[in-house]
């Protein structure tokens, strides 16, 4: 109860920072009213099959990770940091995914691919949140498992409901107030350029339309703080598993412990830093003489692949979520039987 009371006052808290967000926004001090999106240009001759396997995949990411929320919301047993932490996860990949699939699919659609101001920036800034709450709640994820093999007989003492709140809340607060300042550095930027070469709106992309005369010290100051901000949290995700692998080593329960539930937030962390570090070193140095699907492929990449291999993976190897899929898809089984049968005995 005090979780879900937290999370609305967090919700609260973001659709005020969007509403001040988008009233600054509105004192435009370029002239900008929309962007081009020429990112579609070669991608528009197979529309139509980009459109339905776009679609199909983008069905894939909600069903997958709704269902995973709803089957730990709805089962008391699964009430525990570890799974509350994952529903999070599961969370923010809809929010990510629900911040680009939408209009790209419409674009799809659309003889012109076109964004508006506002609508860019507020792109702009989902994309830059969610992959750095991504971040944040792996980075918790790492620090709960440090603390239950690590230090077993403290872990329920520290891991109570409000430092469990206390955590989500860091984990989505944090990058939602640090990329609405980024944001709003960006809005104050006069910009002499409309076209993005992107199919979605990133930050960087947006400064890199600024004029030439155009002060653009404050968004590379802030870029630069935000690197270091969550590079931290890599530091402390690696040292954490350092601790981790000394403790298991030396007991064979330990060792069984971090199989079923460090290796998929491992593969998880895998994941997400080689697609985020591909994608960061080719969104600033990346060649403009790659074909424009390959291009878009790369700069999307954080979109397609950790929002369905995490709720696979933890699907799979979690042994408490996978026992009650297998028991919900055998007793589903179970019922049509009895239901066939009850049909032929009337």
């Amino acid at each position: 109860m005090q979780l879900c009371t937290l999370t609305y006052t967090h919700t609260r808290i973001f659709f005020t920072l969007i509403r001040h967000l988008s009233s600054l926004i509105m004192d435009n001090v370029s002239n900008v009213i929309s962007f081009v999106l020429s990112g579609f240009n070669e991608t528009m001759t197979f529309r139509v099959p980009l459109f339905s396997c776009t679609f199909l995949y983008y069905c894939l990411i909600l069903f997958f990770n709704i269902s995973l929320v709803l089957l730990i919301v709805l089962d008391a047993n699964l009430h525990e940091p570890m799974y509350i932490l994952l529903s999070s996860s599961c969370i923010n990949a809809l929010y990510g995914t629900t911040g680009f699939y939408p209009k790209f699919l419409s674009d799809l659609l659309l003889s012109s691919q076109t964004i508006s101001y506002e609508g860019c920036l507020l792109q702009a800034f989902i994309m830059y949140s969610f992959a750095s709450c991504d971040l944040s709640i792996l980075a918790v994820m790492a620090f709960d498992r440090y603390l239950a093999i690590c230090r077993p007989l403290h872990y329920h003492s520290f891991m109570t409901k409000r430092r469990l709140s206390q955590l989500v809340s860091f984990s989505w607060l944090t990058p939602l107030c640090i990329f609405t300042i980024n944001v709003l550095l960006t809005s104050r930027i006069k910009l002499c350029g409309i076209n993005i070469q992107r199919v979605l709106c990133l930050n960087w992309v947006i400064v890199k339309l600024a004029c030439p005369e155009a002060d653009t010290l404050s968004n590379n100051i802030s870029a630069y703080v935000i690197v270091v901000f969550y590079l931290s949290h890599w530091l402390f995700i690696i040292w954490t598993y350092i601790y981790l692998i000394k403790t298991c080593a030396r007991s064979s329960d330990d060792r069984v412990k971090f199989t079923q539930t460090c290796v998929p937030h491992l593969i998880s962390l895998i994941i997400f830093l080689t697609v985020m570090a591909f994608d960061s070193m080719y969104l600033r140095f990346g060649s403009r003489d790659l074909p424009q699907s390959l291009q878009n492929f790369i700069t999307i990449e954080f979109l397609i692949i950790p929002p369905v291999m995490n709720p696979l993976i933890y699907g799979f190897k979690l042994t408490k979520i996978r026992d009650r899929i297998l028991r919900h898809l055998i007793q589903k089984h179970l019922d049509k039987q009895l239901s066939k049968a009850n049909i032929y005995l009337v």
